[in-house]
């Protein structure tokens, strides 16, 4: 059977909020499968440059081999492509202050995540409970559902998984103890928590979506990535975020909220984009995706307590 093939979300929408032009530097916080990148890559142009960050080995390689192709058909009209085989949080000290032209971050998990059973993120086919997007350090999902105590495991399931039955799933998953793959802990909840009326996934989803949040500290990643988004870009360059639950995008909209008040970022978003029912019938993955866009503004001030006032330019 033929894989799924990998599909970026919100395409159009990306390259519409992050005004990609000819000669400018993007950066691609989470490159995955290089599919937003190749298609900034080509919009960019020869004088261009382009740099991908993604802390998966895996990911890493499976990109570059896509751009290098991509490189053989565009010739002097490709980019400058600098790969950052790290995790997005590094990104401070990895560019330079103002340097960015755009900075896109896709928080979704990737296809090739998804797809690869040994690598563990989903309960639609059996694989070791790993998890990690860095598989080369880390502890793993089976760590987390042995090691950690009932307690504990409930309230990780419950703040990142927003289980309201996350107690049930706890006290199940430790009488089960050791569980290893995917399939035995997908059982484990169904079984604890069954499917209810009107339930439109399946009764495991947020049990694994809070063992990968855990795993990968991605609220963490997120918010270091947001913290430091103001010093990296130039006046004038656009931030696009693309979350996929709602932990994610609520840190996304709290801090574009206050960057609006504070004059650092026009907010180009006032809701978030999201697919429209064409792409969610071709990308069924694109249903949960929210789009979040903001522009920095050319005086980057910010409030000192004294009522600071000054023009802001775009």
């Amino acid at each position: 059977m033929n894989k799924p093939q990998h599909v970026p979300v919100l395409l159009d929408e990306v390259l519409q909020y992050l005004n990609v032009r000819p000669g400018g530097v993007i950066a691609d916080a989470t490159l995955g499968l290089a599919g937003h990148s190749s298609a900034i890559a080509r919009r960019l142009g020869g004088k261009g440059k382009l740099i991908g960050f993604d802390r998966d080995p895996e990911a890493m390689a499976k990109a570059k081999a896509r751009l290098a192709e991509l490189a053989e058909e565009l010739g002097p009209e490709m980019p400058e492509v600098v790969f950052e085989p790290r995790a997005f949080s590094e990104a401070a000290s990895a560019l330079e202050p103002n340097s960015l032209d755009g900075l896109l971050a896709d928080f979704g998990v990737s296809s090739l995540q998804l797809d690869e059973a040994h690598r563990g993120f989903s309960f639609r086919s059996d694989g070791p409970l790993d998890m990690r997007m860095d598989t080369r350090s880390g502890e793993t999902a089976e760590q987390v559902v042995n090691q950690e105590d009932e307690n504990e495991l409930a309230d990780l399931i419950y703040e990142f998984g927003e289980e309201r039955r996350s107690r049930r799933i706890a006290r199940a998953i430790v009488r089960a103890r050791p569980i290893t793959t995917t399939a035995e802990l997908a059982q484990i909840v169904s079984a604890a928590a069954p499917s209810m009326k009107g339930d439109k996934i399946h009764p495991a989803t947020r049990t694994f979506q809070a063992l990968r949040i855990r795993v990968n500290n991605e609220l963490g990643e997120i918010q270091s990535l947001l913290k430091s988004a103001p010093s990296l870009l130039k006046p004038g360059g656009r931030l696009v975020l693309i979350s996929f639950h709602s932990l994610e995008d609520r840190l996304v909209k709290d801090v574009f909220r206050d960057a609006g008040r504070d004059k650092t970022f026009e907010v180009l978003t006032k809701k978030p984009v999201v697919a429209s029912e064409q792409e969610e019938l071709r990308n069924p993955r694109s249903r949960s995706a929210k789009l979040r866009a903001a522009e920095k503004l050319a005086m980057d001030t910010r409030r000192d307590g004294k009522g600071a006032g000054g023009k802001y330019k775009r």
